[in-house]
Order: structure tokens, then sequence, then C-alpha cells
């Protein structure tokens, strides 16, 4: 069995893929700064439920400051799953340094482990975000990634650049994992699945940025930990989307979760944010090609499970702040 490094480990994508790579029987190093950009519960709960699985090794650390390289010498990884990231595009127009020195220096002190310290394979999250305004749909890996719209975005291209700048010269195995759209149990509660299910399940309003119109190519978290784990073998230098493959409007959405809970949502509509795309949706041929993935779960059925665990855990959840 592997011994691995997750950064981000107490995040939603973090936790799950943790989960997967010690049910598979291998050995995880988790680390997280635990820090406040949503709702602290939601990682206090995702860290206690690794902590209490066999063969985890958890650091409270930010990533993003240079002694975080010193941790891990004498550690022998057989890979690093670089998943710790400020994420949100909104919030990112309002404070562009904490998403620099996060995305950017916390990649460079990644890649800087896996040169110091004879790790040979970093697989790294990114984000549909990248490719703009304006790209073909489905999206492939071959669309533009230079017209970012907002500091997160850019902030990963950054990313991406250095570590195909240490793929070049340290020969360093890379793989960027593009994400659309992620949603699931335990989710992040800034997101529109967790505050919808929050909202309606509790009957307060629910505020959509513009019309509605807008779509997203959901993606349930299993599929992507699934592709995450899938994206550790020897690819040499790669971008690869993971996305949904069922795009649905945000007013569709909404309905949608009406039914499945039997509850009416209090629907207010505002202003669009200039920060948000108006629609996603991946091309995953060559996620299929390269790391014979496809997505599993459709969109009702990881639907009806959020909205499962929200009930399950609806004492503590209701109170999780939705900004």
């Amino acid at each position: 069995m592997a011994h691995y490094l997750v950064t981000g480990a107490a995040g939603f994508i973090g936790a799950r893929t943790s989960e997967m790579l010690l049910e598979q029987g291998h050995t995880v190093v988790g680390v997280d700064n635990l820090n406040s950009a949503y709702d602290p519960r939601m990682k206090e709960y995702r860290l206690k439920r690794l902590q209490a699985l066999p063969g985890f090794e958890f650091h409270q650390r930010d990533i993003s400051e240079k002694p975080i390289i010193e941790l891990f010498e004498g550690e022998k990884f057989d890979g690093v799953i670089h998943l710790a990231a400020r994420a949100g595009v909104r919030y990112s127009v309002e404070d562009p340094w904490a998403f620099v020195q996060s995305n950017v220096m916390g990649t460079l002190n990644m890649l800087e482990v896996c040169r110091q310290h004879g790790c040979r394979k970093i697989v790294m999250a990114s984000t549909s975000s990248i490719y703009g305004g304006n790209p073909p749909y489905p999206t492939p890996e071959t669309a533009s990634s230079s017209e970012p719209m907002q500091p997160y975005a850019a902030s990963k291209k950054g990313a991406e650049a250095l570590a195909h700048s240490y793929h070049h010269l340290y020969d360093i195995d890379v793989t960027v994992v593009r994400y659309f759209t992620v949603y699931g149990p335990a989710g992040r509660p800034d997101l529109a699945m967790f505050r919808f299910v929050q909202w309606i399940t509790e009957g307060l309003p629910v505020r959509i940025n513009g019309d509605g119109k807008q779509s997203r190519g959901f993606t349930y978290v299993d599929d992507i930990a699934r592709g995450t784990i899938a994206a550790l073998k020897p690819l040499g230098y790669e971008i690869v989307n993971l996305g949904g493959h069922e795009v649905i409007t945000i007013n569709e959405l909404v309905e949608m979760i009406e039914e499945l809970t039997g509850k009416q949502a209090q629907v207010q509509y505002g202003p669009p944010n200039l920060a948000d795309m108006f629609t996603n949706w991946a091309d995953v041929t060559k996620a299929r090609e390269l790391l014979e993935w496809n997505p599993r779960v459709d969109l009702r059925e990881g639907l009806s499970n959020l909205i499962a665990w929200y009930n399950a855990e609806r004492e503590w959840a209701k109170d999780v702040l939705t900004p």
C-alpha cells in the first residue's frame, strides 16, 4: 500500500479523497490550516470523521508558509494530492491577496516538498473557472485559460504554470485536475447546493444572483474523489477535466430540491454577479481516455444523498452560516 500527503484534508474534496484512500488500505498524512473561509464547523465535522480512521495522521499547518517544507523532511511520499486552496470566485474579488498567497505560494511549497524530499508525483486541483467567460461547450482542456474573470481563477492559472515549470526542471510528474462545480454531503456551505438545501428545508429565503437561468454541470464528490485518485498514475504533465455530465439551470435546481424535500422555496432574485460564469459544462473525453473515469452518480441521486445527510445532521447543520 502507498503513503500519500493530502493538503486541504479537512476540506470538502480533501476529506472524501482521504477517506477513499484510507478505505483502500493506504496511509494518509493530512494537512489543513482549518481557516475560517467558511463556517469552521464543517471542517471540524469532516476532520473528526477522518481522525477516527486507522492510517490517518494530521497536521494543522498553513501550506503557504515556507517552513511547511521542512515539516515533511524524512517522509517518503508516493504522491502528493494538493487540494488545499482558497476557493470562491466572489470572495477572491474582495481579498485577492489571500488567494494569491494560498493558491500560488501554497502550490510552490508543495512542489518544493516533492523536489526536496524525492516525491515524483503530484496531483493538483484546479478549476473550471479558469476557462473564462466564453469557452466552447462542452469545454475541452485545449480551450483558452488565459482570460480569467476573477483573481481566484488567475491564482489557479499561476499555480498550474508553476507546476509545469517544476515538471520541466525537475521531471516531477504532474496531473492538474480541473473540477466542475462539486457538491455532496458535508459540502461547502458557501456554494449553491448546501445553501439551497438548508434554506428550503428551514423555510429561509432562497437568494439567487440574476434570473436563475445560469447553469452548472454539477459533479458529485465521490466521482471527483475517484478521479483525483485515478490521476495518481504516471502521466508526465497533463491537465484533465473532471466534471458532471448533467447541466441544470439554477431555477431547475431549486425545483428539484423542492420536489425532493417536499417544501416550497421562497425565491428572491438579485442582481447578477460579474465574477460568475453564466454556465459550465465539461468535456471529459480526456478523463475517459487517460484515467478510465466517468461520472457515475446522477444529479437526482447525489442531491438525494445530500438532503439525507443534511436531515441526519440537521441539529447542527441548520445553524451553519451560509453567506
